[in-house]
């Protein structure tokens, strides 16, 4: 399993603050029973795979919308 590094997010999320919202709210989503991943899984740990889906650009923060329902795209 590779490492995953707060340098690879440079170009995919403004601040290192946003990205530990963003996938906190999203590993939350991922542990529902009802939920699926966006991204094969390599990991069993949800914050590991929600890392992965803002590397590979399936969940991107939006600027503005204080809906937690609208925070997702």
């Amino acid at each position: 399993m590779s490492t995953i590094s707060v340098e690879q997010f440079d170009d995919k999320i403004d601040s290192l603050y946003r990205l530990v919202i963003l996938a906190a709210r999203r590993a939350s989503q991922i542990s529902k029973p009802d939920s699926r991943p966006l991204v094969p899984v390599r990991s069993k740990k949800p914050t590991i795979v929600a890392l992965e889906e803002v590397l590979q650009g399936k969940v991107k923060a939006r600027i503005g919308g204080a809906d937690e329902e609208e925070f997702f795209e």
